[in-house]
């Protein structure tokens, strides 16, 4: 038919074929050549569904695909809006025309995302009611996500402990032994197959994964595209299907919650305002978030990048996240009062709470939403960071991205903490009373980092023979980010300040030959006190863990057990969260699901200090609360994938490097 046969041509001359050395070529998973040779020979006159390796490096490789996705896979040379669909193409049979021949080029510039541009737009009603089908509120889907992500590391470290020597390494093992694992009915098969994906389990929507979709089912994408490149497209689907839970539960929040008519007339307009704050600023950025999300969703069943659109909205939009957040401290305390003092309210909230809408879900889950959603967008495009190609232009936009949201969290966390911290001195400032001259306490700069009580010993070191109790007397420690205060404890919670120094001028030693009477005593120097004179002081504490702990406060720089994640070396003893953690004193580090630390020290008592990986935070925390993971091979992946998120955020690192190398060479 003529008509064809033009339509044909003028779809070939938009063609561009595809070079065996191309990025795109490698990116694809060629099956074996005796196997395409079969398929072309018993299958003469029909197209061949493997691609066919041709003899000649320097030929272009031409794809031939069944009927049904050869539409889905020609590679426009232009991207045209009028172009025909796929939909004309399908109509159409003998779409089979030969690509144009260009000279091959061996290093090809032509990227995966550049090679598959245009392959296949997803439909926006297909997409929307993706979106509408996500039944999961954010709470649940978080805890669905982090709980998966620790199976997968328990699954990963108990493979290659318990496997041989020839085992692959961690970043191979997902895809190797994918056909072992099947033979072992404790791990189902489907989910070794990507274990690197935090799945979305939804039992109300047939979509779990990228890879589940329909249009990507039928595309033909999954045969083409690699292992490491279809994980990255799972990372970037997480990170659009998680914002469209979140949005779901920030609109449940206000249209249940905050739009509630009796609700309304309980609250006074100020007590609305501290408890629900500038919400609807942040849904209405969210949505306009996801909506860009959506849109990218639509242009291509693969998906180029996100991490550009999080960029722009994390420098310009997010701050409505550092304004809702900073008031944190005012509606904890605002919420609790109401639930005391206004039975109206403890009625309704809890009336409402019963609705089936909230899947159990307390108020206070729905209002912690934007810090927690914030924090975990950060883990997300660390995520896809992970996964990108190095050195190109989407490692360049994730790492931008990833700098954005840090310093979007940084001001969130400062913002809490400005709040808390200015009460907490006030409070602390009124309760001393000074035997010395008077110190002021509060200051814009300085915060507390402990505090607590020590038995001091009196007498000398020898004085062992003499009893307990006349040996120690109780005395109490403030400790600041700058400042020490030493006091003692005197009727109506006060508290009698007769010593104090700054806290860079104070040096912790622990006693080699501990006796019983001197279990857990060590040594604090104070090489300037109050007086212009050094101290020393001898503290007796209620455990080594409390012991430790103080040495660890008052001497920040003393050497630890284990070496930090700064000395960039590749193995470190590590940890993974498996039960979540609030901190109880200032010294402590909160613990979320899935959260990988450093050890840095650990006590028999069964407290670790430890660096956590994604953001270099320390504190200490219950090591009932984590498990450690044994596998060096895992251990050293996850300090090269955190080198890798954060080597574009250390300057000074790279500055004072150079320095030292300059030296070396001028003593040289």
């Amino acid at each position: 038919m003529p008509h064809a046969d033009q339509e044909a041509q003028d779809k070939a001359s938009h063609t561009k074929p595809v070079q065996r050395n191309s990025i795109f070529n490698r990116a694809m998973r060629l099956r074996s050549r005796g196997k395409a040779r079969d398929a072309s020979e018993g299958n003469a006159g029909h197209p061949a569904d493997p691609l066919e390796n041709e003899n000649s490096v320097n030929e272009p490789l031409t794809l031939n695909l069944p009927q049904s996705r050869k539409h889905l896979w020609r590679i426009p040379t232009q991207t045209d809006p009028g172009a025909k669909r796929t939909s004309e193409s399908s109509s159409t049979p003998g779409n089979g025309a030969t690509p144009e021949e260009f000279p091959a080029l061996a290093d090809s510039p032509t990227t995966l995302t550049e090679a598959l541009q245009m392959i296949h737009p997803i439909p926006a009603d297909s997409w929307r009611n993706l979106i509408e089908q996500i039944g999961l509120l954010y709470q649940e889907y978080r805890d669905k996500s982090t709980l998966q992500e620790i199976e997968t590391r328990r699954q990963q470290d108990a493979e290659i402990q318990g496997g041989a020597d020839g085992c692959p390494s961690s970043e191979e093992a997902p895809e190797e032994d994918e056909g072992e694992e099947e033979e072992e009915p404790a791990s189902p098969p489907e989910r070794k197959a990507l274990p690197h994906i935090c799945l979305l389990s939804n039992p109300h929507s047939r979509f779990n994964l990228w890879q589940d979709l329909p249009e990507i089912q039928s595309s033909g994408v999954l045969d083409i595209l690699q292992p490491e490149e279809i994980r990255l497209q799972e990372a970037m689907f997480e990170l659009i299907t998680s914002e469209a839970s979140y949005y779901k539960s920030l609109n449940l929040l206000v249209s249940h919650f905050m739009e509630n008519e009796r609700l309304k007339k309980i609250l006074h307009p100020s007590e609305a305002h501290i408890l629900f704050s500038n919400v609807l600023d942040v849904m209405a950025v969210s949505e306009r978030f996801l909506l860009e999300l959506e849109r990218r969703m639509e242009e291509n069943i693969v998906i180029s990048d996100v991490c550009d659109i999080v960029y722009r909205y994390a420098a310009d939009h997010f701050s409505v996240y550092i304004t809702y957040v900073s008031n944190q401290t005012y509606q904890e305390r605002t919420y609790k009062q109401l639930l005391q003092e206004k039975a109206a309210f403890r009625e309704l909230i809890a009336q409402l709470e019963l609705d089936p809408k909230c899947r159990g879900l307390p108020l206070s889950s729905f209002l912690i939403l934007p810090f927690q959603r914030i924090t975990r967008l950060k883990l997300l495009v660390q995520n896809i960071l992970k996964r990108v190609e190095e050195r190109s232009e989407r490692e360049g936009t994730a790492l931008d991205a990833h700098k954005e949201l840090e310093l979007v969290v940084k001001a969130c966390n400062e913002g809490v903490r400005k709040m808390s911290r200015t009460e907490q001195m006030i409070s602390i400032q009124k309760k001393m009373e000074f035997k010395i001259k008077s110190v002021p306490i509060i200051s814009h700069s300085r915060w507390l980092l402990k505090q607590g009580e020590l038995q001091q010993m009196s007498g000398p070191k020898t004085s062992r023979t003499l009893r307990t109790k006349k040996l120690f007397r109780e005395i109490y420690l403030f400790l600041f980010n700058d400042l020490l205060v030493i006091c003692r404890q005197i009727p109506g919670d006060k508290y009698q300040v007769f010593d104090s120094a700054p806290r860079g001028l104070l040096r912790a030693e622990e006693l080699e030959d501990q006796g019983q009477t001197l279990a857990n005593v060590f040594i604090l120097r104070l090489l300037e006190n109050s007086d212009d004179r050094e101290a020393t002081y001898m503290l007796k504490a209620s455990s080594q863990s409390e012991m430790k702990r103080w040495m660890t406060s008052l001497a920040p720089n003393r050497r630890t057990k284990f070496v930090s994640f700064t000395s960039r070396l590749l193995d470190c003893p590590q940890v993974q969260c498996v039960h979540p953690y609030v901190a109880q004193q200032p010294d402590e580090l909160t613990l979320e699901l899935a959260d990988i630390l450093n050890i840095l020290d650990k006590t028999e008592d069964g407290w670790i200090f430890g660096e956590r990986l994604h953001d270099q935070e320390r504190g200490w925390f219950p090591s009932n609360m984590t498990e450690e993971i044994l596998n060096p091979k895992i251990r050293s992946q996850n300090l090269k994938e955190c080198f890798r998120v954060h080597k574009m955020d250390d300057p000074q690192r790279s500055q004072n490097k150079d320095r030292r190398k300059l030296g070396s060479r001028n003593r040289q």
